[in-house]
């Protein structure tokens, strides 16, 4: 079974500690730690992780007993200035965060996979520092995608250790205009796997994103180890926000992005695989209701 856990709240701060803790585990101990947050563009949250998770956050893996703090990040506009835009880098020099901008590893540090059976025409690359990461902690948003993504949590938050044109490959031009654009951001998620993924739902897109949308109060964050099934029960987060045709009118486990990672074995195969554990005694009935969207797929 995959854990993932569900805290009712509006209180970014609560929502991470309760929920990270609620998992029972601590694969941070004395670990290198990388953060990988969703800063595609520094949209106000959903559009972006909001800044006082990702403190938040920070603040609960020191508490964890980490050894040391990096973020590393590529931007769909040049990441620094996303970076210089949302605040984020004299809150994170306070804390003793390492900053990574991908934007500036070499060619040899963005490493090559050609998995068999890939719809990457060539193959694809990772950025090193997050194939090397002794512990790589995932922060993502709620929020559907209108450009072909339909949904992304965090399987497509991981589009951001791919490399763009600004390091000299074309592999954003080949995912936006491809028919297999779903499957291939299951494949990216294949080289490594997140220790520890933190879900911001108090704000979410139900239609648009990612950047903008349509707006929707869920308030809840929830916790995982397992990228497919926090993804699953997004998705069923998202059809009881109630959503586009997209996430409506499909089954949860028929998205295109969770059924490939279901065949490359990336994380629970179904809803009956997903323990989904309320955190509180406020958070038992939302839980329970959304329990049964996923349950119905």
């Amino acid at each position: 079974m995959s854990r993932v856990t569900f805290v009712k709240t509006d209180d970014r701060r609560h929502g991470v500690e309760a929920c990270v803790g609620a998992l029972g585990i601590n694969p941070v101990k004395g670990k290198e730690v990388l953060i990988k947050p969703n800063f595609n563009t520094a949209d106000p949250t959903p559009g972006s992780t909001h800044n006082d998770t990702l403190m938040a956050l920070v603040d609960t893996l020191w508490n964890m007993g980490a050894r040391s703090i990096s973020l590393g990040e590529r931007s769909y506009p040049p990441t620094l200035e996303v970076m210089q835009q949302k605040g984020v880098i004299p809150l994170l020099q306070q804390k003793d965060v390492r900053i990574l901008n991908f934007d500036d590893l070499n060619k040899k540090d963005w490493v090559e996979f050609k998995p068999k059976g890939s719809h990457w025409p060539k193959g694809f690359r990772i950025a090193r520092p997050v194939l090397e990461a002794e512990c790589l902690v995932s922060t993502c948003c709620l929020k559907t995608h209108q450009y072909g993504g339909v949904f992304t949590l965090s399987l497509k938050l991981h589009v951001g250790v791919v490399p763009t044109s600004r390091n000299g490959f074309k592999y954003m031009t080949q995912l936006h205009q491809s028919p297999h654009q779903r499957k291939m951001i299951a494949e990216i998620n294949e080289p490594f796997s997140p220790q520890l993924v933190v879900m911001d739902a108090i704000d979410a897109f139900v239609d648009g994103g990612p950047m903008t949308g349509k707006r929707a109060k869920a308030d809840a964050f929830l916790a995982a180890t397992d990228r497919v099934a926090l993804d699953a029960v997004g998705v069923a987060l998202l059809k009881y926000l109630g959503s586009n045709d997209q996430i409506m009118n499909r089954p949860i486990f028929s998205q295109e992005q969770l059924a490939r990672a279901v065949e490359l074995g990336l994380g629970a195969a179904s809803p009956a695989a997903i323990e989904l554990k309320p955190v509180g005694p406020q958070s038992e009935e939302y839980c329970a209701a959304l329990g049964e969207v996923l349950q119905r797929g």
